[in-house]
């Protein structure tokens, strides 16, 4: 039995030593890195301050839709409930507080001007088609 490495196992040894060594030296920075993007333009720096994460304008923005959406929980919609129940369940008039005009046939005297109702006109023909 031979002690040590076999060719193979050599070759593999110093492959990997090799690699590791050029992996380090690349890791190494250059008198010109690191290599920085270009200035940009004012509109571009506008945009980044304007959608950061914890801008002014998102945190406002946040705390009004919470109050939209508990105004409209707990206020308008509470309040269109009762109004609800108040119009259909509550209300003794018949459907509510809406009113319901009086019919007016011909003849019939119209009570705020005194005005009496004209006959309908009898039409040319009284055929059904």
């Amino acid at each position: 039995m031979p002690l040590g490495y076999t060719a193979d196992e050599k070759l593999r040894t110093e492959q990997l030593s090799g690699l590791r060594r050029r992996w380090l030296k690349d890791q190494e920075l250059s008198p010109r890195e690191p290599v920085l993007p270009p200035p940009r333009g004012p509109i571009s720096s506008f945009w980044d301050g304007f959608l950061k994460p914890r801008s002014l304008w998102r945190v406002y923005t946040y705390k009004a839709c919470q109050a939209a959406g508990k105004t409209i929980t707990w206020l308008l919609i509470p309040a269109w409930l009762a109004h609800y129940y108040l119009k259909y369940h509550i209300e003794a008039k018949p459907f509510g507080t809406v009113a319901v005009k009086p019919r007016i046939f011909p003849g019939d005297t119209i009570m705020e001007t005194g005005e009496v109702v004209p006959a309908m006109r009898k039409e040319a023909h009284q055929e059904h088609h």
